[in-house]
């Protein structure tokens, strides 16, 4: 299985599970909480029957990338990210993230600049930033975090059960976007997960991503559904028109957070056209 070295703990590396396939124009999947690079299979095939080469990996702590108790920053996941692109010589290369994976571009671009970075997309997007504070009104209460950690610490697989129900508005979409099966896989994952990892990256969802965002220089397209519970619509992507300059937008209407799985119609049409551009 492919991987490389992204850092140590304890003298052992800390290496991130990768797949690249295809040819073309290099498109990295880069996945949310708390799944692994195996999530995009609804876009991986279109993108490669579409010619591109599509490269997905699993963030550390998650899938069959190694479970260190370090690192669960951004500042660390986008060094992680860019240890990737080394590996690989990727240039022009197109970054998609999905929830937790938005963090990941931004902070990206946001460090090491679009050098190698030829379009970026955010689906289900987690910046400018999530915490409610004065200068950040429009955030989401602190409280709600702490409570997400607690649940963690008391029972981590009936949080998850909570979190996935709401990660696919199942109490609407169960049965028509999304069967049983597919959330059971999910959970499935979710749960075979770092415990350490699934904890410590709830502190990195609060980080500000607001100073990240000027910094987007290339043609940049957000993907969000109007009902997502994870991550609302209001305090995230409906924010960031006003803070990337060349951004195309799309709302799914009815679209909970994982609209990659129960929209892939609206989502890989929108991916399509932008990467087309």
């Amino acid at each position: 299985m492919p991987r490389v070295a992204v850092g140590q703990e304890n003298g052992s590396d800390i290496e991130i599970y990768y797949e690249d396939n295809g040819t073309g124009e290099p498109v990295v999947l880069i996945h949310g909480y708390p799944l692994s690079g195996h999530s995009w299979e609804k876009q991986q095939r279109v993108l490669l029957a579409a010619g591109h080469r599509v490269i997905t990996y699993d963030r550390r702590g998650f899938g069959r990338s190694s479970h260190p108790t370090i690192g669960y920053d951004y500042d660390t996941f986008a060094a992680d990210l860019g240890t990737l692109l080394d590996e690989l010589g990727l240039d022009s290369v197109v970054l998609v993230g999905f929830s937790m994976g938005t963090g990941e571009v931004t902070r990206y671009i946001g460090t090491y600049g679009t050098a190698r970075v030829k379009k970026a997309a955010l689906l289900g997007a987690i910046p400018p930033f999530l915490l409610k504070r004065d200068d950040n009104p429009e955030g989401v209460d602190g409280a709600v975090f702490e409570g997400i950690q607690k649940a963690i610490v008391a029972d981590r697989f009936a949080y998850l059960k909570d979190f996935l129900d709401n990660f696919y508005n199942t109490d609407v979409l169960a049965g028509t976007r999304i069967s049983d099966q597919a959330w059971q896989a999910s959970f499935n994952v979710a749960a075979d997960a770092s415990a350490h990892a699934t904890y410590a990256c709830v502190g990195a969802w609060l980080t500000d991503f607001r100073e990240d965002l000027p910094k987007f220089d290339v043609p940049t397209l957000v993907v969000h559904g109007d009902a997502d519970r994870i991550l609302p619509f209001e305090a995230t992507a409906a924010r960031l028109p006003g803070l990337i300059k060349d951004l195309r937008f799309v709302k799914v209407e009815g679209g909970p957070h994982n609209i990659a799985w129960t929209h892939p119609e609206q989502v890989n049409e929108a991916l399509l056209a932008f990467l087309a551009e």
